[in-house]
């Protein structure tokens, strides 16, 4: 793992160093996808059957996971494994109802009220991916939100494995959740499914979740389409960077490190070190480490993508995180809460040597779905708002409408736009008749 030293680098070379590995939405990826979707509108359930033949290699009787199926799941787990899922799901649930927004109900003139009230979506759809790995925190991260807006129509999509069989955590989740819609289905084709409908899956206003190339790929499509659905945010492939300073130890930095790189091969990890020393002790421990991960293989083609950076001081890396603006950040310095104004462009972040990454994913109470690829400079992680709208309602009564009407009527009359200034005029002649009256 090459060690570079920032102070050396133009700008150039600190960009190149920062770019994410390739994973734009090429031409053809785009068009192999819209191909997929345009096939699941015209064939419904005859394409995902198709497909999932082709790219998940099981051919399929019945794509919704059945009421038994359902049921049986949880009762294939072991208890210590249900009460984890129990836990994680009460603390997400905590956290993510402390989030609701207050409903707003005001005068902003005499007799001029104005609401902003909360609706959830009426139905929303939730990818849980398992190509490498099923990832029931998923279904956890996705379900709880979903559950505490009141959505009435929640779908799961979750490609299925080699025995047709959908992951038995994700079911175990989605039961404890209160959601009986779970299709085995994946890729491309589900989020066509979802956003569009087929006969057996239901058309839904949102997809949430994350996904491969294809799956980012699919849920930009459908989104730019009117008729299809609305999206969470750019969720692609998993990223963290970590500041360390003499403090850090080597031997959890690599291990936070290596947690992100084994999701894929197109993860990218960061260290961000004030020493070279730094540098070199986690090098050596990424090594030692590596050689012990069942994904060591996965792992070591995203460590291709990495970068271990050093830089003159924390302010300088905090400096350089926000310029890559990372979807986790880990800070693991002296004092690393006194650094947290300082951070602006991150999707979730981790301060201290007892708070691994991988906690985050699981069951701390935040949201694991989170912008990457840069965009955690404009989007925030995923939370219950994401699972609502808001509606504006406005209410006048005969002398709010005669205090602020003429002000509508002249900003009308500014704007060229007679139709507008008439609806208000037409009311005030009737206020002014029933006033002589």
């Amino acid at each position: 793992m090459k060690i570079t030293h920032w102070k050396h680098l133009s700008e150039r070379a600190r960009d190149a160093l920062l770019e994410r590995p390739t994973n734009r939405i090429s031409g053809e990826l785009r068009s192999q996808v819209d191909d997929i979707i345009a096939r699941v509108r015209e064939h419904g359930d005859a394409a995902l059957r198709e497909f999932t033949a082709r790219f998940d290699h099981v051919e399929l009787d019945a794509l919704k996971v059945d009421d038994a199926e359902l049921a049986a799941a949880e009762s294939k787990l072991p208890t210590d494994a249900l009460a984890a899922i129990d836990r994680a799901i009460d603390n997400v649930r905590t956290f993510h109802a402390a989030q609701r927004p207050a409903e707003i109900d005001l005068e902003t003139s005499p007799g001029v009220r104005c609401q902003r009230l909360n609706r959830a979506l009426a139905a929303v759809g939730l990818y849980v991916p398992a190509g490498s790995a099923p990832l029931p925190s998923t279904a956890i991260m996705l379900a709880v939100p979903a559950a505490l807006a009141g959505c009435p129509t929640r779908v799961i999509c979750t490609p299925p494995d080699r025995h047709g069989r959908a992951d038995t955590a994700v079911l175990a989740v989605a039961r404890r959740c209160g959601i009986d819609q779970v299709f085995k289905v994946g890729g491309a084709q589900a989020i066509a499914a979802m956003a569009f409908g087929t006969e057996t899956v239901p058309k839904v206003d949102k997809i949430f979740g994350p996904g491969n190339a294809w799956v980012t790929a699919a849920k930009t499509a459908v989104a730019e389409d009117p008729r299809g659905a609305a999206l969470d945010m750019p969720a692609g492939p998993s990223e963290v960077l970590v500041i360390a300073d003499e403090t850090a130890d080597p031997v959890f930095v690599a291990s936070d490190l290596l947690s992100q790189a084994e999701h894929g091969p197109d993860s990218q990890v960061i260290l961000l070190a004030t020493r070279e020393s730094i540098a070199e002790r986690v090098a050596g421990e990424v090594r030692r480490q590596l050689e012990q991960l069942d994904r060591r293989e996965t792992a070591g083609k995203a460590l291709e993508n990495s970068a271990l950076i050093v830089v003159d001081s924390v302010a300088q890396a905090i400096a350089v995180s926000n310029r890559y603006a990372p979807e986790h950040l880990i800070i693991q310095v002296d004092q690393p809460r006194r650094w947290l104004d300082a951070i602006s462009h991150a999707g979730s972040v981790f301060l201290g040597p007892w708070t691994p990454e991988s906690i985050g994913d699981y069951c701390s109470g935040t949201n694991h779905v989170l912008p990457t690829y840069g965009f955690a400079r404009t989007y925030s992680g995923l939370s219950l708002t994401a699972f609502l709208r808001q509606m504006t309602v406005q209410e006048l009564t005969p002398e709010g409408l005669a205090d602020i009407g003429p002000v509508g009527r002249r900003l009308a009359e500014l704007e060229g736009l007679h139709a507008h200034g008439e609806a208000i005029s037409l009311r005030l002649a009737a206020l002014r008749r029933r006033t002589v009256a």
